[in-house]
């Protein structure tokens, strides 16, 4: 039987999630992140500073800039490239691969000062901690069930969950190579499959937790995303 080394393959996962937290903080210390830009130019300048600064050459998904009305999209919804404005909130949603091991990373950024989005954005982490707390409560948490209480705590604080899943596995490049069928892959309705079940080679399976708020009326949303394996 194959074994495999499973602290080094969640250590690699730490370090580029690392990696990628620094690529985020180089986004907003840049000032990248401004009205005027179409989100395909920001998404564009992201790409640059990825390649120039921090030498990614791949990404395991497509880069995802929303902002304003698309902020309430998901990841496989095609908006309209939409100006970012002035009062604006939006996220970005990159999966840059470092050493050949996967991050995912999202954050929501607010330009201005309107109250409803920067209390949006203050919840985005309450709200992942406690899925987090609630996905270590029980060994035996299944991904339908996680997505379930996604639904429930984003209600609690006055927003709605506007994700299709709350999150899907993360690991070596490519992880959807991965063995299973793709429902075990996800956070999502249909996956009750424990999550710490390892996959069908014996590897553990590591996680990435979503989270995605939208105002009550539709308006606009925010994102933010990471390893839910410590």
């Amino acid at each position: 039987m194959t074994t495999f080394n499973e602290a080094a393959r969640l250590a690699s996962l730490h370090a580029a999630q690392g990696r990628a937290a620094a690529l985020f903080a180089a986004i907003e210390a840049g000032g990248l992140v401004r009205a005027g830009l179409r989100e395909s130019e920001l998404s564009n300048e992201i790409h640059a500073l990825a390649a120039g600064q921090f030498g990614v050459e791949a990404h395991w998904h497509k880069r995802v800039v929303r902002a304003g009305a698309n902020s309430v999209t998901t990841y496989h919804d095609d908006p309209a490239d939409l100006v970012i404005a002035a009062d604006d909130i939006l996220f970005v949603d990159l999966g840059p691969v470092f050493d050949d091991w996967e991050a995912d990373f999202g954050r929501t950024f607010v330009l201005g000062d309107d109250p409803v989005k920067q209390a949006l954005r203050r919840d985005l982490p309450l709200v992942w901690q406690e899925l987090r707390a609630f996905y270590e409560a029980d060994p035996h948490m299944t991904g339908a069930a996680l997505y379930a209480q996604a639904h429930r705590t984003a209600e609690q604080r006055g927003w709605t969950f506007g994700g299709n899943i709350a999150g899907h596995l993360v690991g070596e490049f490519p992880h959807t190579a991965f063995p299973g069928e793709r429902s075990v892959s996800l956070v999502a309705p249909g996956n009750d499959t424990p999550m710490r079940d390892p996959d069908a080679d014996g590897r553990e399976r590591y996680w990435i937790l979503e989270v995605h708020l939208v105002e009550p009326q539709g308006r606009f949303g925010g994102f933010t995303e990471e390893l839910l394996s410590r």
